[in-house]
Order: C-alpha cells, then sequence, then structure tokens
C-alpha cells in the first residue's frame, strides 16, 4: 500500500536499523557521479537489510517492502537525516552479519547529502533563521558593557527555556507580557543607577570606615571596621575643606551580632561623635539584628583642617560577655559646600552629556537626537535610521519641557525606551545583496553581534563595530577571532558553554546524599540495619505506647545511629562543588588557550586541583596545597585525566543516592559521541524492581542492569548506554574512587557496542579517544555550532558540519582550527535565500520590519 510519508515510529526506526548499517570511514572519497535512489541505494537496502525488514519481516516495525512499493524517492529530511546519523555511529551490522565496503558507504552519504537534502558543497545552505532574544547573561553582560550597571538578572527574570542543551538558542526564547513588563522595569532600574538627571550637585567625599584611625596611627585603607560593645575604642579621620560653606556629614553603620550557643547577649554600648572636639551625636546600641543606620548632621565649616573623632563606650561592664555585638563603622560621606554656585558635575556626567545644554529649543532637541542616537547606535549594534532618532528626541522633549523637569531627566527617558525597545531586546540582522543568486551574506554590523555573542555573550565593542562600518570585519575575521580569544570577557564563553554542553552549571544545585552514596560501598551489616528497623518501629508508635524499657531502647538506638550517620568521611561542601565546576572549566580554557589537541578533553594526563579537590579525589600524594587551582600532571595510567572523571559530569550524571550508568552512558552518547538514544518507552518499571530476583545478597548495579537488559524492549538502548556507564563505577555519585559496591569488588570492564573491548576507564577513554575521534569531533562541532548559531541544526546544515568536521581531522584536532572553521562557515555568515525551500522561521517581511522599527 503507498504512503506518502512514514510514521514518526517508523521514521525513526528506518534511520536506526537502516542507517547503523554503515560506518562512515573517515577520509573515504566522495563518489564521482551522482547516486541514482533505483540503480545505487536500493540494492544496498536489499542487501543488507532484507533479513529482518523485507519479505514480509518488519522488525523495529520497519518493511521495506512499502519503500519497493513507492513510485518516487522518499524524501523526508528528518527520515535521511536519522540514516545519516547512524550510518556514521558505525553501530552495525552485527560482526556475524556481511559489512557493507567502505565505497557503499560513501555512495550512501553522498546520495543522501545531494540527492535527499539537495545540499551543494560549492554553495553550502546556511540553514534557517531564528531571531533570538537576549538571554539573561546576554542581557546582563550586554548591559554591563553599555552602561555599566551591573543589574542581576538571575534575580529580577525568570530562568530562560533551554533547547538542545542551550540556553541561548531562539527557538525557545519566547517573551511573554510579564517578560516585557519587566524589561520595562529593569530598564527604568539601569538608567536611574547610571545616569544623572540633573546638571549639577553639591560634591561628595565619602571615607571609608578603615580610613578611621587610632590617635597617633597613620595611613588607611578600605572597606568598614568594626568595634567590639565591650571595649573602648576611640578612632579619627581629618578632612581637608578648602571652600568654607555648609556641610553634611552622612555617618553609615551596621550594628552586628552573632549568635553564640543560643545565648542572648544583653550587653550595650554608645557611639559618639564629634568634630573638631565639639559632640555633634549621640546614640546607644543594644541588639539590633544587623540593622543599618545612617545619620545626617550639618556642619558651617571654615577653610582648614577638620578633625572628626568616633568614639565607643561600654555601658554594661557587669553583664556576661558573650562576645557576639559589634559596630561596624562603614563610611563617612562629606558632601557639600552645599551653595549652589559651589556645586559640581555628578559622576558620570561626561560620560553621557558631551556639553553644556543649549537654551533654544531648536539646539536642545537636535542635542538631545545627537546624544540619544549616538547610544542607540551602540545599544541597537547598528546604526540607527533619522526618523527613529526624531523619534527618541521628541520623547525626551516630552518630558524636559515639564515643569520641573531638567533636560538629563529627559534623556533619561529616552534611553529608557531604547533599552525596552525590541531592537535592543533581540538581534536584529540584515544581509546584503545575495551574488550571482547563491544566498547572501549578513551584513558586517550582524557579523559583529554574532561574533561577540558567540565569544564574549555580550555586544560588541567598538573595535567591531568600526570594522564592519568600514566594511572591514571578514577581512580581518582571524585577527579578530585571536583578540577577542585574548580579552577577558572570553571567559563567558568557556563559562556558559562548559556549563551546558558539559552541564558543569548544574554541580552547584545537583543533590546528593553523602551519607546514602556512602553507604553503599560498606559491608551490608544486618546488626546495623536491625538496629534502624527497631529505631523506625519504635519511632513510629506514640510516646504515650511506649514502656519505660522501650524508651530507653529508643534513647539508645538514636544515640547510636546518630554517632554512626555523622561518621561522614566526605560531604560536597559548597567550597568542593565550585572547585569542581572550575576544574572542568579549567581544564577546557587550557586547551583553546594553549591550542592543545581537542583529544585532550577526554584523555588527558593532567587536571585542575587545589588541596580541597585533590584529597576529595584521593591524590593526596601530588603534595597539592592551599586553595587557589593548578594545573597538575597526573601519575601514569591514572584513572583521572579528561572530563569523564571529573566531580562535575559524575556528580550531575548520578542519582541523589547512588551512581547512574545509564545517566553516565546516555551523557557519553549524547555529549562525547553524538548518537543519543531515543526516550525510553512508557511504563518502563524501575531499575530496582529489577535487582528484587537476587535474594541472597544486595545486587550490584551491573547486576540489576544485567537483569534489565533481558527485557527485549530495554535491551536494545541499554547494550549501547550500560557499557559506557558501567566502566565508570570506580567513581561514586559525588566524584570519589571506590573499589567496592555493597561490599563486592566493582566490574568495569565492557564492550562497546561497536566491538571494541575494554578493562578499565583508561582503555575506554583511549578508545574514545582514538578510535571514536571523529565521533567526538563531529559531536564537539555540532555542540559548538548550535551554541554559536543559537538554533537547533537540522539536515540542512550537513554539508557544513562535515566542512567543519573535516578541518579538525586535518587538524588533528586544534580548536584554534575548530573556532575558526565555524566562524567562517556558511551557517555563520550567510542567510537562507528567500526562495529556499524548508525555511521553518522566515525572516520579518519589509512591513513587520518597518514595524520593529517605528519602536524607539
Amino acid at each position: 500500500m503507498h504512503r506518502s510519508a512514514p510514521s514518526r515510529s517508523l521514521r525513526y526506526a528506518l534511520g536506526l536499523c537502516t542507517g547503523v548499517l554503515w560506518g562512515t570511514v573517515a577520509g573515504t572519497a566522495e563518489p564521482t557521479r551522482l547516486p541514482d535512489f533505483r540503480k545505487d541505494i536500493q540494492p544496498l537496502l536489499n542487501q543488507y537489510c532484507s533479513d529482518c525488514h523485507a519479505d514480509g519481516m518488519s522488525k523495529g516495525n520497519v518493511d521495506f517492502d512499502t519503500l519497493q512499493a513507492e513510485a518516487a524517492v522518499p524524501g523526508d529530511p528528518k527520515l535521511w537525516l536519522a540514516v545519516l546519523k547512524n550510518v556514521r555511529a558505525g553501530l552495525m551490522p552485527p560482526a556475524k552479519k556481511d559489512q557493507p565496503t567502505a565505497e557503499e558507504k560513501a555512495l550512501l552519504e553522498t546520495w543522501i547529502k545531494r540527492s535527499a537534502f539537495g545540499l551543494d558543497p560549492a554553495d553550502p545552505d546556511p540553514g534557517r533563521v531564528t531571531v533570538r532574544r537576549l538571554n539573561r547573561v546576554e542581557y546582563r553582560n550586554t548591559v554591563r558593557d553599555l552602561i555599566g550597571v551591573d543589574y542581576r538578572t538571575e534575580e529580577e527574570f525568570p530562568a530562560d527555556d533551554t533547547g538542545h542543551g542551550f540556553d541561548n538558542l531562539g527557538e525557545v526564547l519566547t517573551i511573554s507580557p510579564m517578560l516585557l513588563e519587566k524589561y520595562l522595569a529593569a530598564a527604568r532600574v539601569i538608567v536611574e543607577q547610571a545616569v544623572p538627571l540633573v546638571p549639577r550637585v553639591p560634591a561628595e567625599n565619602t571615607l571609608s570606615g578603615r580610613s578611621f584611625r587610632k590617635p597617633g596611627a597613620t595611613g588607611g585603607r578600605d572597606g568598614s571596621q568594626s568595634f567590639s560593645y565591650y571595649e573602648a575604642a576611640t578612632v579619627t579621620n581629618s578632612v581637608a575643606i578648602t571652600q568654607a560653606g555648609k556641610y553634611q556629614l552622612l555617618l553609615n553603620l551596621t550594628a552586628n551580632e552573632r549568635f553564640v550557643d543560643n545565648v542572648f547577649d544583653y550587653n550595650r554600648c554608645r557611639a559618639v561623635l564629634k568634630a573638631d572636639g565639639e559632640e555633634v551625636w549621640r546614640k546607644e546600641f543594644s541588639r539590633e539584628n544587623g540593622r543599618n543606620f545612617r545619620f545626617e548632621f550639618e556642619r558651617d565649616w571654615a577653610v582648614g583642617e577638620h578633625l572628626l573623632q568616633l568614639e565607643i563606650e561600654p555601658l554594661t561592664p557587669n553583664e556576661k560577655q558573650v562576645r557576639s555585638l559589634s559596630l561596624q563603622l562603614n563610611s563617612m560621606t562629606l558632601r557639600g559646600p552645599m551653595e549652589p554656585e559651589h556645586w559640581v558635575r555628578p559622576k558620570n556626567y561626561e560620560k553621557y552629556f558631551t556639553r553644556e545644554t543649549p537654551t533654544s529649543p531648536e539646539d536642545r532637541h537636535a542635542y538631545a537626537g545627537e546624544l540619544l542616537g549616538r547610544f542607540a547606535t551602540r545599544a541597537y549594534r547598528r546604526p540607527v535610521d533619522s526618523e527613529t532618532i526624531k523619534r527618541l528626541a521628541d520623547l525626551a522633549a516630552a518630558t524636559y519641557q515639564q515643569p520641573g523637569k531638567t533636560f538629563e531627566a529627559g534623556i533619561a527617558q529616552g534611553m529608557v525606551a531604547i533599552l525596552a525597545s525590541p531592537r535592543f531586546l533581540f538581534r536584529e540582522e540584515d544581509s546584503l545583496p545575495a551574488p550571482n543568486g547563491g544566498h547572501p551574506l549578513i551584513d558586517e554590523y550582524s557579523l559583529a553581534s554574532r561574533l561577540s555573542y558567540f565569544l564574549w555573550s555580550s555586544m560588541p565593542d567598538d573595535a567591531l563595530i568600526q570594522l564592519a562600518a568600514a566594511g572591514q570585519l571578514r577581512a580581518q575575521l582571524p585577527a579578530q577571532l585571536k583578540r577577542m580569544l585574548a580579552d577577558g570577557r572570553s571567559a563567558a564563553f568557556i563559562q556558559n558553554f562548559t556549563g551546558q554542553w558539559l552541564q558543569a552549571r548544574d554541580i552547584e544545585s545537583v543533590t546528593i546524599d553523602a551519607r546514602a552514596v556512602l553507604n553503599r560501598e560498606e559491608k551490608p551489616d544486618p546488626e546495623t540495619d536491625k538496629k534502624r528497623a527497631r529505631f523506625r518501629e519504635l519511632r513510629n508508635r506514640t510516646s504515650t505506647s511506649l514502656t519505660a524499657e522501650e524508651s530507653a531502647e529508643l534513647d539508645r538506638l538514636r544515640g547510636e545511629l546518630f554517632r554512626s550517620n555523622n561518621r561522614l568521611r566526605a560531604e560536597l561542601t559548597g567550597d568542593l562543588r565550585r572547585a569542581m565546576r572550575r576544574e572542568t572549566e579549567l581544564t577546557f580554557e587550557y586547551v583553546l588557550r594553549e591550542d592543545r589537541s581537542l583529544r585532550e578533553l577526554i584523555n588527558g594526563d593532567y587536571t585542575f586541583l587545589n588541596e580541597r579537590l585533590a584529597q576529595h579525589y584521593g591524590l593526596t600524594n601530588l603534595n597539592v596545597a592551599g586553595d587557589e587551582l593548578r594545573r597538575v600532571s597526573l601519575p601514569a595510567n591514572s584513572p583521572r585525566g579528561g572530563i569523564l572523571t571529573q566531580g562535575t559530569v559524575l556528580a550531575v550524571t548520578s542519582n541523589p543516592t547512588r551512581t547512574s550508568p545509564v545517566k553516565r552512558g546516555v551523557f557519553v552518547l549524547e555529549n562525547i559521541l553524538g548518537t543519543p538514544p531515543p526516550p525510553p518507552p512508557p511504563d518502563i518499571p524501575p531499575l530496582e524492581e529489577a535487582g528484587k530476583a537476587i535474594k541472597d545478597h544486595p545486587p550490584t548495579l551491573r547486576e540489576t542492569l544485567e537483569l534489565h537488559r533481558k527485557q527485549p524492549v530495554c535491551s536494545s538502548c541499554h547494550d549501547r548506554m550500560d557499557p559506557l556507564g558501567l566502566a565508570l563505577e570506580n567513581f561514586n555519585a559525588m566524584g570519589m574512587w571506590r573499589e567496592q559496591e555493597a561490599g563486592q569488588p566493582v566490574d568495569v570492564t565492557g564492550k562497546l557496542i561497536t566491538g571494541e573491548p575494554f578493562q578499565n576507564i583508561q582503555e575506554l577513554k583511549r578508545i574514545l579517544a582514538n578510535e571514536r575521534r571523529h565521533d567526538f569531533y563531529h559531536c564537539l562541532a555540532e555542540k559548538l555550532l548550535t551554541y554559536a548559531l543559537g538554533r537547533g541544526l537540522d539536515h540542512a546544515d550537513t554539508e557544513s558540519l562535515d566542512q567543519i568536521v573535516a578541518q579538525l581531522e586535518k587538524s588533528d584536532g586544534r580548536p584554534s582550527v575548530l573556532l575558526q572553521a565555524i566562524v567562517e562557515s556558511a551557517p555563520f555568515q550567510k542567510r537562507r535565500k528567500p526562495q529556499s525551500e524548508g525555511s521553518y522561521q522566515p525572516r520579518p517581511t519589509p512591513g513587520q520590519r518597518a514595524d520593529l522599527r517605528k519602536q524607539p
């Protein structure tokens, strides 16, 4: 029966069961002619697939007889993309089956790319276009670089959705009415913090608390200074007044309390402030629970030196001194002279206002347009048209023309509109005329933004914008790539990419029950198990139903079990979690900045440790001391080295109470080999259910998984996942080395579905870094291109991705080559021409773009 398109399950199964019959041989030459489906491809399907998927056989619900009956070549790109990915996985055919030749594999790949996908290697399809909103990280960094305000987006904005493992993808960065309101509120707060609203203010000079010294001492430091309630103290500071007049003194204090053994502290003290020996303020303090105090005084001061003195007087010498109360001197601010003729420009005034405000309405309007046009050009990351500048100037005028409003307040209002505009919140892109009907290049302003948000997660700097304005950015792309990676802002790329590709950011929040994890490594203790069962039995009964003997027994058991449970030899503290994340980031950064082979990410002979992390890993013989992480060479044949054996990966791929070979295996398939398994079928019983079949001892995870795999619905995926995950079983859920589980030796031997055997994690890492390096290169290139483009990849990106991986292979996996190939690739440099088929998310129409530009 003819069908126009296979069902979803059929498409997946066809990709799995057909594609796995061929494994790509790196470097195999492409056929010199374009293969024909009926003549070249269908015979391959008949030869290698018919035993299971034709002539009445339909394993996996795939029947190739339907393809035989179709009048036209099956052309569903999603179906053939699944085929192509599984072709390159090298998973099948089984060793007992006949194997296709390298030429046959190349023939299939060429047909898929040239005929099924319609791709041209001379002009690769740049893929679909997505309009990208700034995510929380990008918004925060952009505001910092644009206006100098560090706005806490993680506290003020809802979390961004993720797609394909990343939170910077346009298709998931939606915008809701609530988020629009938050953007407007954020714009007001940011501008209020940064932009002066008046032309002149009284001068201010802030003296830090630590700049106050004991009489006779010299020097001073920044920061606050604390004084005990129980000891008398006197500190002084002097100020030089160069202009006589009225001054304000603003005293900033905090009364702190540190709780000690649940004992309340009833002591009090008195603080006295003197100016030139004259008392101007005094106040008594008791328990204030960390309250902050601000006091203001006025003084008429003549020219010269003036002495400020703060005295602390204990008031309760007979009270018990718990030593939990202290008074913290934060700062003293001197403001003045207060007479308007002595006022000065506010802080940062010259940053936003370049000259005196004109007096005539026409000149003021023109000046407003000049200021807002310059700011909008930076905020929108491209030149702004005159119509937009006029609307912004009109908006500013509508504010500063109101009674009591200043010109500066009007400019601030215009800047709020700019920061709340879609042209700031979204990354607007334009393209150049397409030569010879090919795919057009994006303009250089768009290229500047793609570069900066890829490598900095922030806006382009002046150097990029100037090159874009001169039309020279593409010509200087290699030099700019090198400059941007050397810039400190590239730390955002390292943190955000590794944080999501390797899930390193999750280490700080993943739930791990250290006690349960460590207990799994101990031999079963029936006596302790009996005590726990008896304790739970007594605890669940009401106290009135317990006899005196049972109450005493409950207390005794509680004490014994409490002492046993608190003898933890390790725990994932906040400092340890942060060290683990930094280990992963520094490993990636070292490979990137030193331009070492990316294979070292899998099988490097070094890692980054501080003293605490080295102890946690059991690497005490390396003599690592101190809190700072540094590169450490590992002993020969150490199981450590590479990202797979770092605490981040090991912990985030575990369950709260135990390791998870399944999660770890899926992680390797998804993030190292690029062959993720399908989602599990519904109603799969928990893994622990399979282990109940073992009665004579607590089952290990390997034993449990072996029983689980006996179910036919589970075996096809678990045969791929389990060997990878079980190879990491020497590392517990906290990333620590272990030799046994439930009192039994840990068995980490295995064989990949592609046939390579290994005895331990060292051998597995060598296989992944060598025999399977092409899979790793392809996976990493796909992840990085997804992150760089801000969209998921599809069949149209296949040719571009293949060209990137080919360059990576030739360079032995150099990061510089990978990055250069990505920023020079068609998806990064171009837009799909409008008449291209399959554009899932077309660019806005001219009318839509006009509507967009109407908004300031």
